[in-house]
């Protein structure tokens, strides 16, 4: 009988013989280990190297010796059989109607508005939290990967299956010019602006940036790469002190916390865009977190009084 097409090559317990027989160096001392027998702990070696394809051991040498596979294999059986070993432990806190840990991250313009108030909704549901902040593609890489629980950002990752997504608020993209600027009224007025000064952009690792470049592509908008910048404050500061001008939202302005006397904020001309903001977990495995803190976060947003955001009913 052939093995599904999505069949692991190897089972704990196999990863725990090769773990052992990495520690003593030889078949007979992993087997005094593990009060096993020697024939046992070759047999399940050698299955081990048949269904993953490759030789994990340099039988030439005593003592044995690891392949470059099998050095691989090493370090990633290691982390394995660590997490395997918190199941029970964890399995025995969520009986006490708390996790022992979330990990949760923050698009970092929404830092200041969002960054106390995660934290104290998920410290009543967990015995440590971490709030990390950054851009929204390296969140949801690590959430991917199982270094994060959860993440508010801007891409909700609507391709992949596996996740829940919970939308928390949409916001307008707005246009921002140093206080007394000319009036930008039309698609014409702001394509003679980006003639005549700088975009302060945001980076274009960023989701922000990258959905700001394609509404400027839209429009036939050319406007020369000069400054560009990770964070909201430096984008809003670049454009108060009178460099250029930025497109962004009202949540990045007041993320910036730059003075209105500084900034004259305007509607941006053309079709309206907008950017959603979503929290997304790993589909079921936080129970009614993500929706709860999704209250919780919208409830912090109202509190901003900002009138352009907008909320699901």
């Amino acid at each position: 009988m052939t093995e599904p097409v999505d069949a692991l090559p190897f089972d704990l317990r196999s990863l725990e013989i090769f773990l052992a027989v990495c520690k003593s160096g030889t078949m007979a001392g992993a087997a005094r280990d593990l009060r096993m027998t020697q024939p046992a702990v070759s047999l399940s070696i050698a299955e081990l190297e048949r269904k993953t394809g490759t030789n994990l051991f340099d039988r030439t040498v005593r003592p044995l010796a690891l392949t470059p596979a099998g050095g691989l294999m090493r370090q990633r059986a290691g982390a394995l059989i660590a997490d395997a070993r918190q199941i029970g432990p964890l399995l025995r806190e969520t009986r006490k109607g708390r996790l022992p840990l979330i990990r949760a991250g923050l698009v970092d313009s929404l830092n200041r508005a969002l960054a106390a108030p995660i934290a104290r909704f998920l410290a009543s549901r967990a015995d440590e939290v971490a709030v990390l902040s950054g851009l929204t593609a390296m969140h949801a890489s690590e959430l991917l990967t199982r270094r994060l629980d959860l993440f508010l950002g801007v891409d909700d990752l609507e391709d992949l299956p596996g996740l829940e997504r919970w939308e928390l608020v949409r916001e307008p993209y707005v246009l921002a010019l140093p206080r007394g600027s000319s009036t930008v009224r039309t698609i014409l007025d702001l394509k003679k602006l980006a003639k005549a000064k700088p975009l302060i952009r945001f980076t274009a690792r960023s989701q922000t940036g990258l959905e700001i470049e394609r509404h400027l592509r839209r429009l036939q908008i050319d406007a020369p790469r000069s400054l560009e910048f990770d964070t909201p404050y430096a984008v809003a500061a670049m454009v108060a002190s009178g460099e250029g001008f930025a497109i962004t939202t009202p949540l990045c302005l007041a993320e910036a916390l730059i003075s209105a006397r500084a900034v004259e904020v305007t509607r941006l001309p053309g079709p309206k865009i907008s950017r959603k903001l979503t929290i997304v977990a790993r589909q079921r495995e936080l129970g009614q977190i993500p929706r709860e803190l999704t209250e919780a976060c919208r409830k912090a947003l109202r509190g901003l009084g900002l009138a352009e955001l907008q909320f699901d009913a």
